[in-house]
């Protein structure tokens, strides 16, 4: 599969494309054809990339920076962050040429309400995924009729099965890399020589909240760090609608 192919087969018909529609025509589709459709479909001005800037994240940001550096891009500051995923943000914005990241923080009255003592981590890992992350990503996403977001099949659990494109409530959602395999994610950090996330190295294999992320060990799933001991493997942000 290509991974940076630039073309995009037309989508026929004159009315807006259902989620179905749009994945029967894309399910094999490079992830720069999905972008190219996504922008074809709602337009630049609609459509939304979000990102946690994480040990991944660059490689899908490079794609769309290559079909159009200025489709916004939505990336969710929770309070919690390690400050190497908020410094690799800032790389990756300068290396790539991103021209619209918005950095989107949780509600200070919500936070002071509900997590006055930042504790809801440990207390109520969902409540706090809600509050920092869930509710924060649905105002953001409101002026959108469609998102891009990097999950891919590979990733197992929750995420094996993950179309294409799918209905997120009004909204149309688009998988790009959801074919990508390992090798092919792999292959566009080594082509576009991307830097990795600094946490990388040390063995987080997937970075999210601080509190909630841990290194991986030799042989485990990449997502394994996240939530360690507890039956939760998602925020909410892909398993809740969020219009």
């Amino acid at each position: 599969m290509s991974v940076i192919a630039p073309q995009v087969s037309p989508i026929s018909g004159s009315a807006p494309p259902s989620a179905q529609e749009l994945d029967r025509a894309l399910r094999d589709a490079s992830p720069a054809e999905v972008i190219a459709a996504a922008l074809k479909a709602v337009g630049r001005d609609k459509l939304a990339l979000v990102s946690s800037f994480g040990t991944e994240s660059a490689t899908l940001l490079k794609v769309m920076a290559d079909v159009d550096p200025a489709i916004p891009v939505i990336f969710l500051d929770t309070g919690w962050l390690f400050e190497e995923t908020l410094a690799y943000r800032d790389t990756l914005i300068a290396m790539l040429g991103l021209k619209d990241v918005r950095s989107i923080k949780p509600a200070e009255e919500t936070l002071a309400r509900e997590d006055g003592d930042r504790d809801l981590w440990f207390s109520d890992p969902d409540a706090c995924c809600r509050i920092r992350k869930v509710e924060p990503l649905a105002r953001a996403l409101k002026p959108f009729d469609a998102w891009l977001n990097g999950r891919k099949r590979f990733q197992g659990s929750t995420r094996a099965d993950i179309p294409v494109v799918e209905d997120d409530g009004t909204r149309l959602k688009f998988n790009p890399f959801a074919n990508v395999s390992r090798e092919e994610l792999e292959a566009i950090f080594v082509r576009a020589k991307l830097p990795r996330h600094p946490l990388a190295a040390s063995g987080f294999l997937s970075v999210g909240c601080m509190p909630c992320t841990s290194r991986t060990a030799e042989g485990e799933d990449a997502r394994a760090g996240r939530w360690r001991g507890r039956a939760k493997t998602e925020c909410g942000i892909h398993t809740m609608k969020i219009s």
